[in-house]
């Protein structure tokens, strides 16, 4: 059970942010839109939802976002889906765009196809110190990952595929945990937020 109220901020740019917000409202957190750097103040931890994540690296650049975000994910839980996964991550194995670079894992943007190719398949989701159970992957122009460096865990495969990883602080799934009724992703993220020392202070430059 969440036992504390965090403040949870998610990522509102694009993509499922207010699904998102539900299933996080739902489990007892307060959770905000954020839309410019100055919004990130207060917060104990972020989610950055699915999308098209070369739109999203151009808005957050655009609503000087980037270098704020970056400074938030050394200290704050950050949980990404989808999109949010290849925004956290500090390589792509194609093409370039902008990321975050804050998980040391490689990842292959529309690895599992475009959008005629989104399914629903069984994923094998391994959470430490749990066992391992599996779970309901909806998959939608979905990465993986390709290669992983020290420290990062695999708590999430489809098939042979990292479809989930979490390093420190830092969570990633290639799926869509928010547009199902399962919030066993999104509990286990806010276990992490309350285990977290909490540090709401985040410098920004808003002009």
């Amino acid at each position: 059970m969440v036992v504390t109220s965090p403040t949870v901020g998610v990522l509102a740019l694009q993509g499922a942010f207010r699904e998102h917000g539900r299933m996080l409202s739902g489990l007892g957190a307060e959770v905000r839109e954020v839309r410019l750097a100055a919004q990130l103040q207060g917060l104990d931890a972020l989610v950055i939802p699915g999308g098209e994540s070369t739109t999203m690296g151009k808005l957050m650049k655009s609503n000087g976002l980037t270098e704020p975000l970056r400074r938030f994910a050394v200290d704050h839980p950050v949980l990404g889906s989808c999109a949010g996964l290849i925004m956290l991550s500090r390589r792509t194995a194609e093409g370039s765009q902008p990321l975050l670079g804050a998980m040391d894992i490689t990842v292959r943007r529309n690895a599992f196809g475009r959008q005629l190719h989104s399914f629903e398949g069984p994923v094998q989701l391994r959470l430490p110190g749990r066992p391992a159970v599996t779970f309901p992957g909806v998959f939608i122009r979905s990465p993986w990952v390709e290669q992983t460096g020290p420290g990062v865990e695999t708590i999430a495969t489809y098939e042979d595929r990292i479809v989930g990883v979490r390093q420190g602080n830092l969570m990633g799934v290639a799926f869509h945990p928010e547009l199902t009724d399962d919030n066993r992703i999104h509990r286990y993220f806010l276990e992490l937020v309350a285990e977290a020392p909490r540090s709401n202070t985040v410098e920004t430059e808003v002009a």
